[in-house]
């Protein structure tokens, strides 16, 4: 596994990223406050099948933030000019939260690029009530008013197992930038209706999963994105909570294996799985 950094001519941004493995590009966009290590399981066990390129998002990681206030449509822009700079012209793209909506909105944006769309612990037309509390969250982060490390709780449980990866999250959480954080938080926060009636529109098969547990991004969310596709698959993985992708990385990475394959061999739609 190598990093590599890039000067987005277009956008003059520095953006930053991990690379392994050979074949069929695999993209990775990660959610709000991570970087792109938070794809260790996949960068590992996918790129034996694919060149995996893990990215880190605009103010995270290595990558240089935004200089404004972003939108997501921002941070789909941002990944398609990265996207152009690369040899490859079609991805499968995968993305997880905050990553999961960049995903699916340059998978309607610019089908042109993404062969298949892999959607984890995504939202979709948030609650009312759920809608409130976020974008109250997003704006006591721009007066730092909140701990960055809140989540935790809510994205990990209590099983022994898990508590060497919350501590792992839990530093991520605190060596991110905080501007480049709560500018994504608050992309993140308005983002769910974005492209949610465009969903119709996706052109390329598209893999939804969740947690059993995860309450912000549900089970009924994935479904209702799945069902919106006109090429959708929906997996619900059960007993796992938000960050399934690292504490049900083996699901996570069989079922992405699964999806993605015929994009090697041949391209052919996999069977819609429940």
């Amino acid at each position: 596994m190598i990093r590599k950094t890039r000067q987005l001519s277009d956008l003059n941004l520095r953006v930053s990223w991990l690379e392994a493995g050979q074949g069929t590009p695999l993209v990775l966009v990660h959610g709000v406050g991570m970087n792109a290590e938070a794809w260790f399981p996949q960068l590992a066990a996918l790129s034996r099948n694919f060149h995996v390129i893990a990215v880190d998002m605009p103010g995270h990681g290595e990558s240089e933030g935004f200089h404004h206030a972003a939108t997501l449509q921002d941070y789909v822009g941002w990944l398609a000019s990265f996207l152009r700079t690369q040899k490859a012209r079609r991805f499968a793209v995968a993305g997880h939260s905050m990553g999961a909506l960049i995903a699916a909105g340059l998978a309607i944006e610019h089908p042109e690029l993404v062969s298949h769309a892999v959607v984890i612990s995504g939202v979709y037309k948030r609650s009312e009530q759920a809608s409130e509390a976020v974008i109250k969250r997003a704006h006591e982060l721009t007066q730092g008013k909140v701990r960055i490390d809140a989540p935790l709780d809510r994205w990990f449980s209590d099983d022994e197992h898990e508590q060497p990866l919350r501590h792992r999250v839990g530093a991520w959480l605190q060596q991110v930038d905080r501007q480049g954080y709560a500018r994504a938080y608050q992309a993140f926060a308005e983002g769910d209706r974005t492209y949610a009636d465009r969903w119709p529109e996706m052109r390329c098969p598209v893999l939804v999963m969740t947690g059993e547990l995860d309450a912000n991004s549900s089970p009924e969310m994935t479904h209702q994105m799945a069902e919106a596709a006109p090429n959708g698959v929906a997996v619900v993985v059960g007993n796992a909570r938000h960050m399934l992708n690292l504490t049900d990385a083996e699901r996570v990475n069989e079922e992405m294996l699964t999806f993605l394959c015929p994009a090697v061999v041949g391209n052919k739609l996999q069977t819609v799985k429940e």
